[in-house]
């Protein structure tokens, strides 16, 4: 594909701005045209607006000759590309303005750095988000005008000059959306620091695959849950079979819906294999259709089809897993393919635990309750299914930690479900890191957690979920290297999970190393900018810089639920403003149900050191999840000289 431009000016505004990219970053591209033309601004865009007939090199150039400005997708991608340079050199020697969207670290050629030399541009993985949007479609539709001026705190370092006038060129960002994320993988990874594995730092096994969400292709589009459950189920049989790197399921599950092609998610999955598929149902049948595919190569390695009554579902991945394993010649491994140790009679059962598994993944609190009315519906029908028992353990903890319900009631519900889950199937992992959850929320109980933790490792050493409570408890305990290590380990199977990235943040920032905590979290902001709490960890980070406005303004950027409450006491006592901060710490306080932790860090961050400790016994009291935090917090570190701080310690069972 010849990246750029075309043959006639585009109807999207006025103003028109060309834009040039290497075909490697046309989602890119795509998102830029999309979101400038929605505020009435033109673009041209190869292929798109090139004549059927017209000669492509006379249509770019005629286009570079006619456009305003133009946008340059700067990647590595477009470093090398002979394309993107000669559109460059014509749009130079045009005097045309080009505003410079990089996406990665590549160094720039140096031919572009000749002809960018008067230019400047925005790093966008290090520039704050929320007005990217905003500044882009206001750097573009000035450039028909005057120079614009830029913020200097918002404005990219200006290239080189190598001589000439100056011409000062307006920075601008765009957002990157889900499927924009996804589409520039290899980018997008090679922005996160020291020892956290990238989709680009991970040689490409053989033997290494996803799995994809499963497509529901019956009639009435109401098997979402089931196709689903279809491909999770196969995941998770595949993730015990030694020697094979599966990839996760939050990262596989990441792409669905979107608009990425199979090469795309394998490089940014890592992984040289991909397994998609579909499921239609009719009736009582239930047709699974699946195909295996090389990515590097394109290549379809086996497709296969399987008719199966629905009540022989567990069958049905039992037979999709050996074939997977055959073609992919796992014997070369040294091992057989693992069969599920889960196994229901009442197929209506295993739906309904399906259906509330899938609720569950939304974690929005109207979702979590029709969660937990499947799997008590499941209950009715099979009081003795661990799974769904697990279920109702996973759902309580949920609630609790997103302040949904009362925490007392709620951990109680948590605890019963764990301890039914194990006692019902001594087997069953997940029912063990239910339980392990369940020790930490009612009793702190450190070494209990630990302890169950660890068995259902070896029950499935591939849990992810124990996995990632080993690593949360680790640092809650003083073991942040440990726990850290364990954090890293996780996204090289599950690169995309965003939950784990934001602890990782954080627990890079409880050990002072900003640079990479900031690192950190702008990848999970690149993903989405609206993650919850990722904007609030951004501004702790940069107060902690002393980078109080740029804190301030993260701390305002945060949009989600209770997480929208917490910074705005800290910024605005750093910035002196102290009426606004009092009243923002009141607000704080008259909202603080699950939240007593974080009350407790604001009055320590006042200097208000007795309100601080009472706040910190009200958290230890109502259980709030927070008071995990509490080894290492920077924002308690004017606490830890007071004996009352080691006597809390001591109460919690914690080293001093």
């Amino acid at each position: 594909m010849v990246e750029g431009g075309g043959d006639e000016m585009a109807s999207g505004g006025a103003l028109t701005v060309f834009i040039s990219y290497a075909s490697q970053d046309a989602a890119v591209a795509n998102s830029i045209v999309e979101s400038l033309e929605q505020e009435g601004l033109g673009c041209w865009l190869a292929p798109r607006d090139v004549k059927p007939g017209a000669l492509y090199a006379d249509a770019i150039v005629r286009a570079i000759n006619e456009a305003n400005a133009m946008v340059l997708v700067l990647s590595a991608s477009a470093v090398v590309s002979a394309h993107v340079g000669r559109e460059v050199e014509r749009a130079a020697s045009k005097h045309k303005p080009i505003i410079g969207f990089r996406i990665d670290a590549a160094p720039l050629s140096p031919e572009l750095e000749y002809f960018l030399s008067n230019s400047q541009w925005i790093d966008v993985p290090a520039m704050g988000l929320p007005a990217a949007l905003a500044k882009l479609a206001e750097a573009v539709g000035q450039e028909s005008g005057p120079p614009v001026a830029v913020d200097p705190v918002t404005r990219a370092n200006p290239l080189p000059r190598t001589g000439g006038r100056a011409k000062l060129i307006a920075g601008a960002a765009v957002v990157l959306s889900l499927g924009v994320a996804a589409a520039f993988g290899v980018h997008f990874w090679s922005r996160i620091h020291q020892g956290v594995p990238t989709a680009s730092a991970v040689a490409i096994s053989d033997k290494s695959i996803a799995v994809l969400p499963f497509v529901d292709m019956s009639e009435k589009k109401d098997q979402e849950y089931f196709a689903d459950g279809m491909a999770e189920e196969l995941l998770d049989l595949l993730a015990k079979t030694p020697g094979l790197h599966v990839i996760a399921r939050t990262s596989s599950f990441y792409f669905k819906g979107k608009q990425a092609t199979v090469p795309e998610i394998a490089r940014t999955l890592a992984v040289a294999n991909i397994l998609e598929g579909s499921v239609r149902k009719s009736g009582n049948r239930v047709r699974v259709t699946t195909q295996l595919i090389r990515a590097d190569k394109g290549e379809h390695l086996w497709s296969e089809t399987y008719d199966r009554e629905q009540e022989d579902v567990f069958k049905i991945q039992d037979d999709i897993a050996r074939a997977v394993v055959d073609k992919l010649r796992l014997t070369l491994l040294g091992g057989e393919v693992p069969r599920s140790d889960t196994a229901v009679v009442n197929p209506q059962v295993y739906n309904l635990y399906l259906q509330g598994r899938y609720l569950v993944i939304s974690d929005t609190a109207e979702d979590l309750v029709k969660a937990n009315e499947c799997f008590q519906k499941a209950l009715q029908l099979d009081p003795g299914y661990a799974p769904a028992w697990a279920g109702v353990a996973q759902v309580a903890m949920r609630q609790v930690s997103n302040g949904y319900a009362p925490v007392a009631d709620t951990i109680a519900r948590e605890d019963t479900a764990a301890q039914k889950a194990v006692q019902l199937d001594p087997t069953y992992a997940d029912g063990f890191v239910a339980l392990g959850r369940s020790r930490l929320m009612s009793n702190f109980d450190w070494n209990g957690a630990r302890e169950a933790f660890e068995h259902a490792l070896q029950l499935d050493p591939s849990n992810s979920n124990a996995q990632f409570s080993v690593a949360h408890l680790s640092v809650s305990t003083g073991g942040t290297d440990d726990g850290l290590h364990r954090f890293q380990q996780l996204l090289q199977r599950d690169p995309l999970n965003l939950v784990e990235r934001r602890y990782i943040a954080r627990v890079l920032y409880y050990a002072g190393r900003l640079d990479e905590a900031e690192a950190a979290i702008h990848v999970v902001l690149q993903v989405d900018p609206s993650f919850p709490a990722a904007h609030y960890e951004l501004g702790r980070i940069l107060l902690m810089r002393g980078q109080v406005p740029q804190a301030v303004r993260e701390f305002e950027s945060e949009k989600s639920g209770s997480w929208t409450l917490l910074g705005l006491p800290l910024g605005y006592r750093a910035q002196g403003r102290t009426a606004d901060a009092n009243a923002a710490l009141q607000k704080m306080v008259n909202n603080s149900a699950g939240s007593e932790f974080q009350v407790a860090e604001a009055y320590a961050y006042f200097g208000n050191v007795d309100q601080a400790f009472a706040w910190l016994d009200r958290a230890v009291a109502l259980r709030d999840p927070g008071i995990q935090w509490l080894r290492g917090d920077p924002l308690l570190r004017n606490l830890t000289r007071d004996p009352r701080y080691a006597a809390l310690l001591r109460r919690l069972n914690l080293p001093s």
